[in-house]
């Protein structure tokens, strides 16, 4: 029977695979058709107030809202299709509650991070001409690549540590961070105020107070059978797998 190939209590990577390619599509393979319909709509929603953003500010900020608000709630809901369905209450606030417990915000942010590197060393090899400010100086020559070339390497280093959640990725990136907002506020002073400038230190500084809020995550251990050590208390409690990256 249909209903014994894709059983609602069992983990689904084809329903989570269905979600992230189309939002809700998941949900209606699990035939949670009510659910299917909200996400959709709410990711339509909110796909459509950022280009309604884009237009009125610029492309930046569209593709801004999309990275920090439609992608985390795009991905949820994905990960939302691939658990098991609660016997009760809210599939999404258990979702939260799991995503919370086992560190995926910070594996979000990792992801942003080896994003944030791909684009990086895009720009660089597409403008070889462009030099980074460096404490009201352009450094040149080897100098400049080298200034140049820290930006994606430790984005990707620090990618790698956030998505392992490995203890000493926090320490890189909180002193990646405070140089970052010390160069960003000094190149201020220099230069003026821009919204390039003004835009990295209000994004760095929420991001920072993020990460420190989320220390704890990098306690966890990704390879343990149980990530995030209890899960959360729900009445339909998820079937233990085995290395536990779920």
């Amino acid at each position: 029977m249909a209903s014994d190939r894709r059983p609602d209590h069992a983990f689904s990577p084809i329903a989570a695979t269905l979600s992230l390619l189309l939002p809700g599509l998941g949900h209606l393979y699990r035939r949670r058709p009510r659910q299917a319909l909200q996400v959709f709509l709410v990711i339509a929603g909110l796909l459509a107030a950022t280009v309604i953003l884009g237009r009125a500010q610029d492309r930046a900020a569209e593709i801004f809202a999309f990275m920090l608000i439609v992608l985390p709630v795009w991905v949820v809901q994905g990960y939302d299709a691939y658990l098991p369905a609660p016997q009760t209450g809210s599939g999404l606030l258990r979702t939260l509650k799991v995503s919370w417990q086992r560190g995926h915000d910070v594996r979000y942010l990792g992801g942003l991070f080896l994003l944030s590197a791909f684009m990086d060393a895009y720009i660089i090899l597409a403008n070889p001409s462009y030099a980074l400010s460096v404490f009201c100086t352009k450094p040149e020559g080897l100098l400049g690549m080298l200034a140049k070339a820290q930006s994606p390497t430790l984005h990707t280093l620090i990618g790698y540590g956030f998505l392992r959640l490995r203890r000493w990725s926090l320490l890189l990136y909180l002193a990646y961070a405070g140089f970052g907002l010390t160069n960003a506020v000094v190149n201020t002073a220099c230069f003026g105020v821009g919204r390039i400038r003004t835009v990295l230190i209000v994004t760095l500084t929420i991001f920072t107070a993020y990460v420190l809020w989320r220390r704890d995550a990098f306690r966890l251990d990704p390879l343990s059978p149980h990530p995030g050590r209890a899960l959360p208390p729900s009445p339909s409690p998820l079937p233990q797998r085995g290395r536990g990256l779920e």
